[in-house]
């Protein structure tokens, strides 16, 4: 008896253990009409973020076929932040996107979508298509 109840004691731990990794903030790539922007200077500050607070990795998930275009959406894993890395993340990440819609033409390139309030839980993204590991 004492068997199964450690078993069990063993498997909802490790469901639990499991659960990490359930929220992305998420960044829309559009087009208006040439293609997508560049991923980047987004690319560039997560790198540089994950060297500066020496963290292992960032999960980043892509969303592809949105558009005819090549318009994606960008998911990335906020739960491996601490609490005081998570505001700097998002602000920086904030910067980022500003300064790369700053310098695009305005009647060519496309625009990067970013609105940090916006958190996508990996439940919502079960059930999306077109999901796969960004790679860098």
């Amino acid at each position: 008896m004492k068997n199964i109840f450690l078993a069990i004691f063993i498997l909802f731990s490790a469901l639990l253990w499991a659960q990490k990794g359930q929220n992305y903030l998420q960044i829309g790539y559009s087009s208006i009409c040439c293609g997508t922007p560049s991923v980047d200077p987004v690319k560039n500050y997560i790198y540089q973020f994950q060297k500066k607070n020496k963290i292992k990795s960032i999960e980043v998930l892509k969303q592809s076929g949105l558009g005819r275009e090549g318009e994606f959406n960008l998911y990335i894993q906020i739960d491996q932040l601490s609490k005081t890395q998570k505001p700097s993340f998002i602000k920086g990440l904030q910067a980022a996107v500003l300064a790369q819609n700053s310098k695009r033409k305005q009647n060519q390139d496309g625009i990067v979508h970013f609105e940090e309030i916006t958190i996508v839980s990996k439940q919502d993204l079960i059930n999306t298509k077109n999901i796969t590991i960004y790679k860098k």
